[in-house]
């Protein structure tokens, strides 16, 4: 399994990913689910990836290497699409041509074609965006009203986004709201787990300003989920009790 948020503010971007793979409960992996395109002044791009690992490392290196455009022999990468928007749909045409290559075996042996994407950042000239792609390559868009999108186990850390993840709070609180989502899923999902990648990007700025991966036993990650499990028990005790029982 896997579990990565995105979630996209006023002063600009906080995408999270867990690296833990599962083909078993004794095959368990590391690998980065998080991957960013920078060129500092030009753009600045994650790609946050959920499903079957070999499609979306497919995926992946297709767009690193490119495609070419039959109507213009352009070779089609993430680094040269003009807007975010045009690189979302270079995402999908990706995940399509993977899909014509890899779906016939992998359906023959009982695989399902199974992947989808987070795709955020900023390309000089356009707005700093979020979008969430599907297996068919079809996509949605991250908005004011709703800033965040989620791929992978998503149950567990939905609660505490819906609750508190607004477009006006700022880059800080986004991380820590997003952080807090990802310990939930862990303490409820062993098919998510440790290290944690982060990206951070700032609106305008078309560079990130973290690339940090948070380790197990990181004492900021520690401190956050014994904090936030000692808050939600206080809480817990300080809601009077429900009056439909008789005390006896």
């Amino acid at each position: 399994m896997t579990y990565c948020c995105g979630i996209l503010v006023r002063e600009g971007l906080v995408m999270i990913a867990d690296t833990r793979t599962n083909a078993g409960l004794d095959n368990i992996s590391t690998f980065r689910k998080l991957n960013t395109f920078v060129t500092p002044g030009e753009h600045v791009m994650a790609l946050a990836t959920s499903g079957n690992l070999s499609i979306s490392q497919s995926v992946v290196s297709m767009l690193n290497e490119g495609i070419e455009n039959p109507a213009t022999g352009e070779i089609e990468t993430l680094k040269n699409a003009p807007t975010m928007f045009q690189a979302a749909q270079r995402i999908g045409n990706v995940i399509r041509r993977v899909h014509d290559i890899e779906a016939p075996a992998l359906e023959a042996n009982g695989v399902k074609f199974d992947v989808s994407f987070l795709f955020g950042g900023q390309i000089k000239g356009d707005r700093l965006r979020l979008f969430m792609i599907y297996s068919a390559g079809n996509f949605i868009e991250c908005t004011v009203d709703t800033p965040y999108l989620q791929i992978g186990e998503h149950k567990y850390g939905k609660p505490i986004l819906d609750r508190a993840a607004r477009y006006d709070i700022d880059i800080q609180d986004a991380l820590k709201i997003g952080l807090l989502s990802m310990d939930s899923t862990l303490r409820s999902n062993l098919g998510v787990g440790l290290p944690i990648d982060v990206v951070v990007v700032r609106t305008d700025s078309c560079d990130a300003e973290l690339v940090y991966r948070i380790e197990p036993g990181e004492p900021y990650f520690h401190d956050l989920s014994e904090r936030w499990s000692a808050a939600l028990r206080a809480a817990h005790m300080g809601i009077p009790r429900p009056p439909y029982v008789t005390r006896r």
